[in-house]
């Protein structure tokens, strides 16, 4: 298995993914369907903005088996520091270590380019995921009773966090 950047030749694969977690999962919050186009206009705008967008890949078959990238958490300047992971892995590849390696690579990159926080918001029942996030030293930071709602039932967002260095102080430029 192997991580590297995605490129547009991976968005019909990374489309796949997403639309099942849809239809099958509450990793996504959404009902509707996506189409290739949507989602490699979505690449696009994470790669102008600077954000990572990554796959994961069978060496041997060349199959994306999952994508991760990290955003803004928030649109306000107060938040330019943190950002908001996502992790989906292609359902045959799930429990492999496959998201494992996806979030060392957000992880390490995030550590690269400034990112002082990453929160994860993800769905209270989903234990694999909380679990797999607090490998990484992600911290409970919230829960959010019936935040959002999905296959006819509320579900509850679970917030964790995880602080990526130890700055004193925001860096330079960030004097308001």
């Amino acid at each position: 298995m192997q991580i590297r950047d995605a490129d547009y030749a991976d968005v019909p694969e990374i489309t796949c993914i997403y639309n099942d977690a849809v239809q099958n999962t509450t990793a996504i919050w959404n009902d509707t369907y996506v189409e290739s186009a949507e989602r490699a206009a979505w690449l696009r705008q994470r790669k102008e903005a600077g954000f990572p967008v990554f796959v994961a890949f069978c060496s041997e078959t060349g199959d994306i088996t999952g994508y991760a990238s990290y955003g803004p958490w928030r649109a306000f300047d107060g938040y330019r520091y943190t950002v908001e992971n996502s992790v989906y892995v292609h359902p045959l590849w799930q429990r492999r270590g496959v998201g494992r390696l996806l979030m060392q690579a957000l992880i390490k990159r995030a550590r690269e380019t400034a990112v002082h926080v990453m929160v994860a918001g993800i769905e209270a029942e989903n234990t694999a995921s909380i679990a797999l996030h607090k490998e990484f030293g992600f911290e409970d930071a919230g829960l959010v009773k019936e935040a959002g709602v999905k296959f006819g039932r509320w579900l509850d967002l679970a917030l964790l966090a995880l602080r990526l260095n130890e700055w004193p102080e925001p860096p330079c430029g960030s004097t308001r």
